[in-house]
């Protein structure tokens, strides 16, 4: 091999990306919209079963809440999915300035148990305003048995 000769580079592999993001509509097909945008970038992600299945909840919850808080405005809704160091962050954003409030529903009321199951499901959630209106997030933990949105190891006595 001459001197000047260089090896043959190896393919290199694609990483998936480690955040991704949408805008929707603002309107009553957003949540849809959103769940299977990220339905497909959890497949891409290698995410399945109960983590899935509660980050799927958790942005519904979340792009509803965006929805009904612009629903004079009609705006679009945005989402962002970031995957890093084991957790899931779900981030929607919506030009309301109007900060969600978590209720406590009566036992027959339709409505109102969104952020009560962000609570419950989520290993923490928040809110960020910014000039224009507001980021809620919310992040899964996908490595740690403790989280809320893993079945808890069964203890053996």
């Amino acid at each position: 091999m001459s001197t000047r000769a260089r090896p043959v580079a190896t393919a290199l592999t694609t990483a998936p990306p480690p955040a991704v993001a949408h805008s929707f509509p603002g309107d009553r097909r957003c949540p849809g919209r959103a769940r299977r945008a990220l339905r497909r970038q959890l497949q891409v992600w290698g995410v399945s079963g109960e983590p899935a299945d509660c980050a799927e909840l958790l942005l519904s919850e979340l792009v509803t809440n965006a929805v009904q808080a612009q629903a004079a405005g009609g705006a679009d809704v945005g989402v962002r999915f970031v995957w890093a160091g084991g957790r899931l962050r779900l981030e929607v954003w919506d030009a309301s300035d109007e900060l969600p409030v978590r209720n406590e529903a009566e036992e027959d009321d339709e409505c109102g148990r969104g952020l009560v199951l962000v609570d419950a499901l989520a290993h923490g959630w928040g809110v960020v305003r910014d000039a224009i209106g507001k980021t809620v997030w919310a992040e899964v933990v996908l490595d740690d048995t403790s989280a809320p949105c893993l079945a808890p190891a069964r203890r053996t006595p």
